[in-house]
């Protein structure tokens, strides 16, 4: 790809962020509409789960295979194929007459997810040459998952309250658009210098790999363990056949030797444990606000604020010292201020009261608003260029595999403590497990931050880097030799 201007590629960016945009929102404005949902659609909390998870799930399944795709037949291509579907996907679930139908069109939205954020990413790492701009590139994507946080429950609280749920998909419209339209104008097409092969049994062992886990841990509560068992069973043969399968394949989708890197596999973890703990926490936040505490949807977004503010204004901040002091320093005030928010809630049952429950809100947004920028960072940087879908594609595939455990994992818990009972009885004693299990996810991210970011982790690093390079220099020369 030719060196673009600084203008250029700052408005490069401005594209590639409005994708992350819509796809953020959909998260935090589904959030806020989900009692609405519950009872125009008659849903259960399993029900509820499923409009956040089938998306996810869908989402963490195919971003690996979108962003080689994207590396082998290029960038822009695939970008705007994923908001054509995206935005289609959209308009349908506006218009979904029942919780099914909504969970299917959730699944269409999430095929044209997994072709946006880590193909955003990509071409990001590839305009952005320079380690420092990068950096700073990425504390604004980063920035961005803190306005779509900020935007997202008081535009979804105004909508549901002065519309209704269906119109909180309706403002990915105009976004969606727009980004296609100037994609088409201003974005360069970019591929890999050598295009990775598709990998369908390894596909089909990711989809058979989430999609067992999720729905046994989602059915669980409901169903007995003796009738999801057989799901877990599959979940662990599909991650068996994985780690055997895909080490013996020459361009796999899972390049397993990413993860000889400490800082890419601390990464990965980190990003499993800290959106596991957002997700966990919109979910149980948004149902106590509007179930317990009888707020109405705008409302509950108002309060959801306290949370937002600090991730917009953490994440550039984040990115910033990322690119002058490393990774470790963002990670370390993520993992505490998350552990100290999940300990608030388990311990003192702060939603009990207006002010601590305001303080958990601020401790949590400021954690999720540091932890984004080393996530992506670490991820990429250290990586061949040609690499840089696939990587950047881990990466956001650990992000949604974590919200989607999140989701399914602590809303099990919950359902299970709340069994038949009312919500306004039995939510805080149900909830505290999920606050426990936040908790662990903030000591994870606090732990991992400094075990990853050390001199020994940065020696793996390189050495990873090493050998996946040396390898595609034998693999270049083979080819050659074989032409």
């Amino acid at each position: 790809m030719p060196e673009l201007s600084p203008r250029r590629r700052m408005l490069v960016l401005a594209i590639c962020c409005m994708s992350l945009l819509i796809v953020s929102l959909d998260n935090t404005v589904l959030n806020v509409a989900l009692p609405s949902m519950q009872r125009d659609l008659h849903a259960t909390t399993s029900g509820l789960q499923w409009t956040i998870d089938a998306y996810t799930l869908v989402l963490a399944s195919l971003l690996m295979l979108a962003g080689s795709t994207a590396d082998r037949i290029g960038r822009k291509r695939v970008f705007m194929a994923g908001l054509v579907v995206f935005t289609t996907g959209s308009v349908l679930c506006s218009l979904a007459p029942s919780l099914s139908l909504l969970v299917v069109f959730r699944m269409v939205q999430a095929v044209g997810g997994s072709m946006l954020n880590p193909v955003a990413m990509s071409i990001i790492t590839n305009t952005f040459t320079d380690a420092r701009e990068r950096a700073r590139a990425i504390g604004v994507w980063g920035a961005v998952v803190g306005i779509s946080m900020a935007l997202g429950p008081l535009v979804g609280g105004l909508l549901v309250q002065s519309v209704s749920w269906r119109a909180i998909f309706w403002i990915n419209l105009p976004i969606g658009l727009a980004a296609l339209l100037l994609t088409l104008r201003f974005v360069p097409e970019s591929r890999a210098p050598k295009g990775r092969r598709p990998d369908p049994v390894g596909q089909v062992l990711v989809i058979a790999l989430f999609g067992a886990l999720t729905y046994g841990i989602i059915q669980a509560p409901g169903s007995g363990l003796a009738a999801v068992a057989p799901y877990f069973v599959i979940a662990a043969v599909a991650l068996g056949a994985l780690l055997w399968y895909e080490p013996r394949r020459d361009e796999p989708l899972i390049d397993l030797r990413f993860f000889r890197s400490a800082p890419f596999s601390g990464a990965t973890v980190i990003a499993i444990s800290a959106f596991a703990a957002l997700g966990g926490f919109l979910f149980m936040s948004t149902l106590y606000l509007q179930n317990v505490r009888g707020l109405d949807a705008l409302h509950a977004g108002l309060w959801m604020l306290p949370m937002a503010a600090p991730t917009f204004l953490c994440a550039p901040l984040s990115g910033r010292l990322v690119g002058t002091r490393g990774p470790r320093l963002p990670l370390l005030i993520a993992g505490a201020a998350m552990t100290a928010s999940g300990l608030m809630f388990a311990l003192f049952e702060a939603e009990t009261s207006n002010t601590t429950l305001l303080l958990g809100y601020v401790l949590f947004g400021i954690g999720f608003g540091f932890v984004n920028a080393p996530i992506t960072n670490t991820a990429v940087s250290g990586m061949p260029r040609a690499q840089a879908g696939v990587a950047a594609a881990v990466a956001s595939t650990s992000r949604q595999l974590g919200q989607t455990l999140g989701v399914a994992v602590i809303g099990a818990v919950l359902a299970a403590g709340i069994g038949s009972t009312s919500y306004r009885d039995t939510f805080v004693d149900a909830a505290r497990p999920g606050w426990w299990i936040i908790t662990a996810c903030g000591l994870a991210v606090l732990a991992l931050g400094l075990l990853s970011s050390g001199l020994w982790a940065r020696r793996t690093a390189e050495q990873a880097a090493r050998r996946l390079e040396s390898t595609e220099i034998r693999q270049a020369v083979g080819a050659a030799g074989r032409v």
